[in-house]
């Protein structure tokens, strides 16, 4: 009987914090996901960084033996002034780009990626007043980007998802959940092969140094907004038509994250995720919830009274003036 009592009590309090429960392992899920993440890049790319630091080794060493007129912190200073420029987007090398790194075509491809917050990181402001301009551009911008893209992804979402839904729903009569959940699939195979396998492949043959794989890592993590910058198209030796294509890219790129964005929002309304994300939210009490309908009446009926003193208003200044009687008038109509 005790026993009994106690699982209940338990199952009672575990149900009445669920949201509490569910939202303490999201946490938990978040940071092991974030563990497992470091524990893979660090097994994979450690072992690369340390080949790549012997083999700079060597190439230093054996540069300085065959250069003995050059002493190490020459070489090192030098080093250093190159690398330093080479994070500005300027490289010393003869085959590098001839072409200028703020140029207008460039300066808008920057903008892009800025106002995207993307930021490949290979182009930066130079100047103090470039980097002052860069952070008041940046606070008016995102912001800006963000309520035209919310804008634009609402109108494309209304036409591409909502009403073909509705049309196959109400037309043929099919399950609302089962044509969300075909039509969420489809518009994901759609938008993949749309903006990440065709633009990978075009990528893969006007990019020299890149093959398929890279092509298709740099579309995904700059439509995923990552921007990592180590791939960056259009930064190659003698570039055929760069002006045109860093437009290009730019279109691309808006174009992209629109898509992903309307992709997103559409596995968003899928009924079986809104009930996922629901697990993690915070359940309102029910007095609260009388509150807000309480004020939301209150608001309701000051509304309506407010409408109807704005319509009396609206009748009586339509209404013809019509002038007084003066009192001499009144009384001698009132002797007739």
């Amino acid at each position: 009987m005790l026993q009994s009592l106690a699982g209940s009590s338990c199952v009672r309090l575990v149900e009445r914090h669920r949201s509490a429960w569910c939202f303490g392992f999201l946490v938990l899920g978040y940071l092991l996901y974030l563990v497992f993440g470091a524990v893979v890049f660090s097994s994979v790319e450690l072992p690369y960084e340390d080949l790549l630091r012997q083999e700079l080794r060597k190439l230093k060493r054996r540069f300085l033996e065959e250069h003995e007129c050059l002493s190490e912190p020459q070489l090192e200073q030098f080093l250093g002034r190159v690398l330093e420029a080479s994070n500005y987007g300027v490289s010393v090398l003869s085959n590098a780009s001839g072409n200028w790194n703020w140029d207008f075509t460039s300066a808008l491809f920057f903008a892009s990626t800025v106002l995207s917050t993307t930021g490949y990181g290979h182009t930066v402001p130079l100047s103090d007043g470039g980097k002052a301009f860069c952070i008041i551009y940046s606070v008016i911008g995102i912001p800006f980007t963000l309520l035209f893209l919310t804008a634009v992804v609402q109108r494309v979402t209304i036409h591409v998802t909502r009403r073909p839904v509705l049309y196959f729903h109400i037309r043929w009569g099919f399950s609302k959940q089962a044509v969300a959940m075909v039509h969420a699939f489809l518009l994901g195979v759609v938008t993949v092969s749309c903006f990440f396998f065709i633009p990978a492949a075009v990528f893969s043959l006007l990019e020299d140094d890149w093959n398929f794989l890279e092509s298709f890592y740099f579309c995904f993590i700059s439509l995923s907004t990552i921007g990592l910058g180590d791939y960056v198209p259009g930064e190659g030796y003698n570039q055929k038509f760069r002006e045109l294509y860093k437009i290009g890219i730019t279109c691309y790129l808006l174009l992209g994250l629109i898509a992903m964005l309307v992709v997103l929002e559409t596995f968003c309304e899928l009924h079986e995720l809104k009930k996922f994300r629901k697990m993690f939210y915070v359940k309102k009490d029910k007095e609260e919830d009388q509150v807000h309908i309480i004020e939301h009446d209150q608001m309701s009926f000051s509304s309506i009274t407010d409408q109807a003193a704005s319509v009396k208003e609206d009748q009586k200044q339509n209404e013809p003036f019509v002038p007084p009687r003066s009192p001499a008038f009144a009384d001698g109509a009132a002797n007739q």
